[in-house]
């Protein structure tokens, strides 16, 4: 079996990176979901609330950015709205659609979001250089460039797998 993955780098160093990348995702969101926890929002629900206060926004717009199916974008609009942070209405020149409102209260705690994340990300990259800062976000980039890649075929072998 060969030991290298198809872009030459040992198999090993490959999955001990993603697993590295996974951690870091894990406690990334463990920070941010700790420091949410006073104004009783989960981070999901703080980036929904930070995407639609920038302006008239729909469900179908705003899933992309956080992540997440219609069926998560509706529970998470419908927990905002039981918050009172948000509300629905019918776009006025395509009733089919709806669009996403941050009410007066939510607008009052968009301000006091933001610098969350940004603590978070400050604690994370504490002792990075500019530069290095700067590989790190072109080589994240890439990395999700190449999971939104479309997936190269399996190569056929000899013999079916058991």
């Amino acid at each position: 079996m060969d030991d290298r993955s198809s872009g030459g780098v040992p198999v090993g160093l490959v999955l001990g990176g993603g697993s590295l990348i996974n951690q870091v995702g894990r406690d990334l969101r463990t920070a941010v979901e700790g420091l949410l926890t006073p104004y009783g929002v989960t981070s999901q629900q703080a980036a929904l609330l930070l995407q639609a206060a920038r302006g008239e926004t729909s469900p179908n717009r705003l899933a992309p950015h956080l992540g997440t199916d219609t069926a998560g974008m509706t529970r998470l609009l419908d927990r905002l709205e039981a918050k009172g942070l948000i509300r629905r209405r019918r776009h006025a020149d395509d009733r089919r659609s709806i669009v996403v409102e941050v009410t007066e209260e939510g607008r009052a705690l968009v301000p006091r979001l933001a610098p969350v994340f940004g603590r978070v990300s400050v604690q994370l990259l504490s002792g990075f250089s500019e530069e290095e800062v700067r590989q790190l976000a072109g080589m994240l980039r890439r990395m999700l460039d190449n999971l939104h890649a479309e997936p190269e075929p399996e190569p056929e072998s000899g013999s079916a797998a058991r």
